[in-house]
């Protein structure tokens, strides 16, 4: 099923997870785990990601496929970072025969652990100009990236939403945001957007803090805000206490989710980072509220 066709549908907001590739046996035998775990909560769809320049390739149908033996749902990414026409072309008809309907379309950066990488002198510059390419050779029902606080490299918020609204006009479907620690981002991105005359569903990213370190990572390299109420929130727990900031972690993204789903969001969109207790834990807690089904 084509994912737009479920939010235009007006039904109760979908839920969905990402997960990557696993690149060790240990990581390989976590991700097992959280696909036990997350599977079991009957996600509407379940999104794998796709290293820019092919470096997740073989992982990322690996893990297609190992989803789909479970009868998920999967939107697969796709980053074309580095990548030829031929090579983009390659990987679109293997997810093509692989049944895939749902595809995320996003330019990817630069390999971090290829050194020496060399981009295709024909690879596209621009995710708009991926879209384009896809749209006129595919049938997937295409989404795009969007950032509420704006994307690290944008020169300001309204050059972003000139290349979000180029990116719906070239084939976008539908948006998955990056995460925000404050629904307040992610609301005013969408009354931007839709000035703007976008009007494709944009479903919220939830980033659970799983650890200070990795909030603290992240937000860096993505530009999230650590708001001042998740900074003092934080500091009140006894330090070095894991199990506390995990607890604290859950209770405020589960806060999140109650205020997005009263606001009538499409639906919500976690980034697992291949862990699943606090997810299970957030999406129990809603569905015993009544909010999430």
């Amino acid at each position: 099923m084509r994912v737009v066709d479920r939010w235009q549908q007006g039904q109760d907001p979908t839920l969905s997870f990402e997960l990557f590739p696993a690149r060790n046996e240990k990581a390989a035998q976590n991700l097992k785990q959280a696909i036990e775990k997350l599977g079991g909560l009957g996600p509407d769809f379940v999104s794998v990601t796709f290293g820019a320049g092919g470096a997740t390739q073989a992982g990322s149908r690996e893990l297609v496929e190992q989803l789909q033996e479970r009868r998920l749902k999967v939107m697969a990414y796709f980053a074309g970072y580095g990548l030829g026409p031929e090579q983009i072309v390659e990987v679109l008809d293997v997810y093509q025969e692989l049944g895939i309907e749902n595809l995320l379309v996003v330019r990817g950066d630069p390999p971090r652990e290829e050194e020496g990488f060399s981009p295709h002198p024909e690879s596209f510059a621009h995710a708009s100009e991926l879209l384009g390419f896809i749209r006129e050779r595919y049938s997937f029902c295409l989404g795009a990236a969007g950032y509420p606080e704006g994307h690290v490299e944008a020169e300001s918020p309204a050059r972003d939403l000139d290349y979000l609204e180029l990116k719906v006009k070239q084939g976008a479907e539908f948006v998955l945001t990056n995460y925000c620690y404050d629904n307040r981002f992610y609301f005013e991105f969408v009354q931007r957007c839709r000035a703007r005359g976008v009007q494709v569903p944009i479903v919220p990213g939830i980033m659970p803090v799983y650890s200070v370190k990795m909030l603290e990572n992240l937000a860096r390299l993505c530009g999230a805000t650590i708001t001042e109420p998740l900074r003092e929130g934080l500091a009140t727990l006894p330090e070095g206490d894991a199990a506390a900031v995990a607890e604290f972690g859950i209770e405020f993204a589960t806060e999140q989710c109650r205020e997005l789903i009263r606001s009538g969001v499409p639906g919500l969109h976690f980034y697992t980072m291949d862990r699943a207790k606090s997810v299970v834990e957030i999406v129990s807690r809603l569905r015993e509220e009544g909010l999430l089904y």
